[in-house]
């Protein structure tokens, strides 16, 4: 046997996501969802109207297997709940951000130099991180652990109104 094809794996991205939250989210109505819920809050029949403009013809019924299967997997909760004329109205919300991922060909080359130098201040970050015990046991954070703190730290600075004021300038 010949070896046709030889290609290093250079690992450039890290995707935290759990299984229930990969299978949840593959669905893209469901996907559809959490994109319509970040920093709204919409009921089951919002929902579902915001569906059908999107070109997704849903039924209730469905809408409600979808959310509940999203609330399973932690993508989605009920962030508010309200009587109104005898009924119960539940609202949903996300605290996730689906970002599209659709770069040039050329990102490496393009920003590599920007990599580097990032790469260079969040080594130093995850170093500090690294050296402080997560719990009374004295351990280190893993590598999981971290990479959540790294993501929440960025997502806080994304959604800052001070960040958004100087992307708008």
């Amino acid at each position: 046997m010949s070896t046709l094809l030889e290609k290093p794996i250079k690992i450039s991205r890290i995707m935290a996501i759990s299984v229930s939250q990969a299978r949840a989210l593959e669905d893209p109505a469901r996907s559809k969802i959490v994109e319509m819920l970040y920093h709204r809050q919409l009921t089951t029949e919002q929902i579902g109207t915001e569906l059908h403009k999107a070109g997704y013809n849903k039924a209730i019924t469905t809408i409600r297997h979808h959310l509940e299967i999203l609330k399973e997997a932690g993508v989605i909760e009920i962030v508010k709940i309200e009587e109104a004329r005898g009924a119960i109205a539940k609202f949903y919300g996300t605290s996730i951000k689906l970002i599209p991922n659709s770069h040039a060909k050329d990102f490496d080359s393009k920003y590599s130099g920007m990599i580097k130098s990032t790469s260079a201040k969040i080594e130093k970050i995850l170093d500090g991180i690294s050296k402080k015990p997560s719990t009374k046991k004295a351990e280190s954070p893993s590598e999981s652990i971290m990479l959540e703190i790294v993501n929440r730290a960025i997502a806080n600075v994304l959604e800052s109104k001070d960040y958004a004021q100087k992307k708008i300038r």
